[in-house]
């Protein structure tokens, strides 16, 4: 049976959304079509590391326009996190950041 037609809320992109919605099959071995979309909205990151910071690394220090996908794949939860351009990133749980307080984007 082939893949439904990922519908993305307004403000995040659909590849962007069925790009996170594929990732997130391969790595729990769900279905996409048993895959929740939780949260899938447009924010502001306050820095380059786009919410997801690695240990040791620099980051620019200026606020990012981008993405927050979180999915549900039965009992895991899976972040990921974009810039305005570019791919979805997973992030694992213990790195996940928040976005700038305040600076949720309507649309993009």
């Amino acid at each position: 049976m082939p893949a439904q037609p990922v519908v993305a809320p307004a403000s995040v992109p659909p590849d962007l959304l069925t790009a996170a919605l594929e990732d997130a099959a391969k790595r729990t071995g769900a279905k996409v079509a048993d895959i929740e979309v939780t949260v899938a909205e447009a924010v502001t990151w306050p820095d380059g590391s786009m919410g997801c910071p690695q240990p040791g690394m620099m980051y620019t220090q200026a606020l990012v326009p981008g993405y927050r996908i979180v999915l549900r794949a039965g009992k895991q939860i899976l972040n990921y996190h974009a810039g305005a351009r570019g791919g979805p990133n997973f992030c694992p749980a213990d790195r996940v950041a928040s976005p700038a307080p305040g600076r949720r984007e309507e649309a993009m």
